[in-house]
């Protein structure tokens, strides 16, 4: 690809002649490359699903994985062990948004979106060969799993990468098509894994099938190939980013080993955090509570990685981190991340959650004909065909996303964002009551789908809040201080996809999946609360 010596699409006489066509290769480049970060960041909530069904449908538990004494681990402290998959992928994925928020000024973005669909090919082709294995220790997915999160990390460095491209005039339609078809990809994964399992799509060198059931029911899957089927598609646009992308002259990335080594450098210090929180989170902490323990690894893992940040970085990162840090001091940034967490945090973790949060809830039975409560729960012979159900939440609350911005334009995003609150407040407690029927039924199934109907209610007004609160942040902060704020607050927002699983997986274990939807409609209310008093009542602070 030829160098380019100048940009500015500021300029409409470049814009026109060079720049439009420069900068739509980009951002139609960039999308498919955002979408399988996505997808593999997040499978491992459908893989997590795939193993569980294994494992209670055959005879022999395979995948039986064991606890530190050696003891197989069964019911639902399983069902929770395998909520840890995507919980930690989701807690990878956020810690990476950190580096990758500074990584296109100092490496490219031709060569981070290169390098981040090659480093995620290594993870998918592992767990393709790892899953091919019943005997695989747990800890093994943990690795890939946390590797995984490259994918989540991706999303930073892309969005800021598209908006070098565009003039500010056009940045919000590029910039939300580079984020909600990003975001598709979770849909699309969901989609495409379980048709991707039923058969043997690489021949001998896909690995043998799960065989499990008897007569009629017997099921085969080769549930390798939920990581596998994303390899070549990888491959193929790791090399259009590297061929057909750019790096910018504003970008003093330098020649590609170098900008390579520095992306990498940043990449590692990410893990670096994440790790700390990995192994904290996976630590027995004695009789401290488990959902204290759940929020005290997000607060250790964000610190640690601001440190490894400030002090591990290069001089000119560490320059432009103490400008950018400047942040922390405005009330309103903590204000924003509290109520973006509300709205991307939700969608990114009920979507890595959603697959076998059906399953644990609808797919087993728990309570005898007489309600009284059974010792360990039964698979449920009328259980849903989740997979057709599954996708749909995710592609909701992905393509609904602009209407949010739309809306914001017209009505004022704080407005948007209260009443869109209102109904997220509402939606999860309705979900919340039909889980706690359907826990406490000998047929489930019965309350499926209004369940369905309100969680995908509660996917839709999570797309938008997430274009209204997105779009509010620029009218709050100064132009030196909204991009710093976006990048800090799409971060932790992204944590949702850390702690949704892990309190869906502690409540299923402690029998009360409800009360994690009614504890989210709490924290929904608190954000109902500050979004009125800080931008949404008459003489507010800051009317937006």
């Amino acid at each position: 690809m030829k160098s380019i010596e100048r940009w500015d699409v500021e300029d409409s006489e470049f814009w026109e002649s060079e720049g439009k066509q420069i900068a739509s290769r980009n951002l139609w480049i960039s999308i498919p490359n955002l979408l399988c970060g996505f997808a593999v960041w997040l499978y491992w909530g459908m893989i997590a699903k795939m193993i569980q069904k294994i494992h209670f449908g055959s005879g022999e538990e395979l995948f039986a994985f064991l606890d530190g004494s050696g003891v197989p681990i069964t019911g639902d402290a399983y069902r929770n062990l395998l909520f840890t998959l995507p919980a930690v992928a989701g807690l990878a994925g956020a810690t990476l948004r950190i580096p990758n928020s500074f990584m296109i000024a100092i490496c490219g973005g031709r060569n981070v979106k290169f390098m981040t669909t090659i480093l995620l090919i290594i993870p998918a082709v592992a767990a393709g060969i790892a899953l091919q294995n019943p005997d695989t220790p747990f800890f093994t997915y943990v690795m890939l799993a946390a590797l995984s999160g490259v994918g989540g990390g991706a999303f930073a460095s892309s969005m800021s990468n598209i908006s070098f491209f565009y003039p500010k005039r056009m940045q919000g339609l590029a910039l939300g098509l580079n984020a909600g078809l990003g975001n598709l990809g979770v849909s699309v994964m969901q989609f495409l894994v379980p048709w991707s399992i039923t058969f043997s799509m690489f021949g001998g060198m896909g690995g043998e099938p799960y065989v499990f059931g008897s007569g009629a029911a017997e099921t085969s899957l080769w549930v390798q190939n939920a990581a596998l089927v994303w390899v070549p598609v990888m491959a193929i646009f790791a090399l259009a980013a590297f061929f057909g992308m750019n790096n910018l002259p504003q970008h003093k990335c330098g020649p590609t080993p170098i900008a390579v080594g520095r992306y990498l450098w940043l990449t590692i210090l990410g893990f670096g955090g994440a790790a700390v929180g990995i192994a904290l989170l996976l630590a027995d902490w004695g009789g401290v509570p488990k959902l204290l323990k759940i929020f005290a690894v997000l607060a250790i893992t964000v610190l640690t990685t601001l440190a490894f940040m400030r002090f591990l970085t290069p001089n000119a990162t560490k320059e432009n981190l103490k400008g950018q840090f400047g942040i922390f001091r405005n009330k309103h940034n903590w204000i924003m991340t509290y109520l973006y967490t509300m709205t991307f945090g939700s969608f990114i973790g009920y979507a890595n959650a959603f697959p076998k949060l059906i399953d644990d809830v609808f797919g087993v039975i728990r309570v005898d004909a007489m309600g009284n409560r059974l010792a360990d729960a039964i698979p449920n012979p009328n259980a849903i065909h989740s997979a057709a159900y599954i996708f749909i939440g995710a592609g909701v609350g992905a393509l609904i996303r602009p209407v949010g911005g739309w809306l914001s334009d017209k009505l004022g995003g704080a407005r948007v964002t209260q009443w869109d609150t209102v109904l997220m407040i509402l939606s999860t407690i309705g979900a919340g009551y039909y889980v706690a029927l359907a826990n406490n039924s000998p047929t489930p199934e019965d309350y499926f789908y209004p369940f369905l109907f309100l969680f995908i209610l509660l996917f839709a007004t999570t797309g938008i809040g997430n274009g209204s609160t997105f779009r509010m942040i620029p009218m709050i902060f100064s132009k030196e201080q909204a991009g710093p704020v976006l990048g800090w607050t799409s971060a932790i927002a992204a944590y949702g996809a850390y702690l949704i699983p892990k309190i869906f997986g502690q409540q299923i274990e402690n029998g009360t999946p409800q009360y994690a939807l009614y504890g989210f409609s709490v924290y929904y209310a608190s954000c109902l609360g500050l979004c009125w008093y800080f931008y949404a009542r008459k003489n507010a602070e800051i009317p937006c």
